[in-house]
């Protein structure tokens, strides 16, 4: 058997979703939900914005490391030539 409570609970559920989606879909929601996308487009804007400029610092970042190892892989190429002429006059 099911109580008045059960019965009340699930009137009560009813009416306060029936109530929710016409709050939802009236015009001040859809107001209030375009204004929301269009924050959440602004702050996606920021947020590429942001990554891209991070990316442009990875690649500099990638260059000058790149160039650094070139420089050093030189050197040793030199002093390892050096130190085979020496070897030869000896």
């Amino acid at each position: 058997m099911i109580s008045k409570s059960k019965i009340a609970l699930f009137l009560g559920g009813t009416l306060f979703g029936t109530a929710g989606i016409r709050l939802l879909s009236g015009k001040t929601a859809k107001k209030v939900y375009t204004h929301i996308t269009a924050a959440v487009l602004r702050g996606k804007e920021d947020v590429m914005s942001t990554v891209e400029t991070v990316q442009e610092n990875c690649a500099d970042i990638l260059a000058d490391a790149k160039a650094i190892n070139e420089a050093r892989a030189a050197e040793e190429e030199e002093k390892e030539l050096a130190a085979i002429e020496i070897g030869e006059e000896a």
